[in-house]
């Protein structure tokens, strides 16, 4: 059964980015909780419910000429009707417009809570962070909460101070 689980939550993880990708915003509802507290320090920026999440992700995403994310690397523990995820991502971004050229590359780690809800299982709380990028900084443009923040988050800092909640969960078994 937890290899079941497994299998179903790292699917909700990758179908997050092809929803991101193919600006299908309604996925969401397949991915995430309705009370979801999603904090993106690419963005600058943190929301609390599935409706404010869907429509920020899609103004800012739809601002953009094309974008590609990848989600690999895929943790996850299992205990109960709760588990604790962990996956890296790399995230391209192309807005024609940006003036300094189109493109610019990230690559960062989510750390999820994922609950069973009788939908199945569902992402209650992500945090991403980016762990480094290139390219041209202005492409992800500052717009309403969207706040791009180009300060890398090494890992391992994240890890000493136990604020890695996937790691918390595997160190307490």
């Amino acid at each position: 059964m937890i290899d079941n689980d497994k299998a179903e939550i790292i699917e909700i993880m990758n179908l997050y980015a092809f929803a991101l990708d193919a600006h299908q915003w309604d996925l969401f509802d397949r991915v995430f909780t309705q009370d979801v507290v999603a904090v993106f320090g690419p963005a600058g920026a943190g929301w609390k419910g599935l409706d404010v999440f869907k429509a920020s992700f899609a103004e800012f995403h739809d601002r953009l000429d094309s974008h590609q994310h990848t989600m690999m690397g895929h943790l996850v523990d299992v205990d109960g009707d709760t588990a604790h995820a962990f996956s890296y991502g790399n995230w391209l971004l192309v807005r024609e417009a940006a003036e300094g050229g189109p493109t610019w590359t990230g690559t960062g780690w989510y750390d999820d809570e994922v609950v069973r809800t009788e939908q199945g299982w569902r992402i209650k709380h992500r945090v991403c962070r980016l762990q480094g990028w290139t390219g041209n900084p202005n492409v992800p443009e500052q717009h309403n909460e969207h706040n791009p923040d180009m300060n890398v988050k090494v890992l391992h800092t994240f890890a000493e101070a136990g604020d890695i909640g996937f790691l918390t969960a595997i160190q307490g078994k």
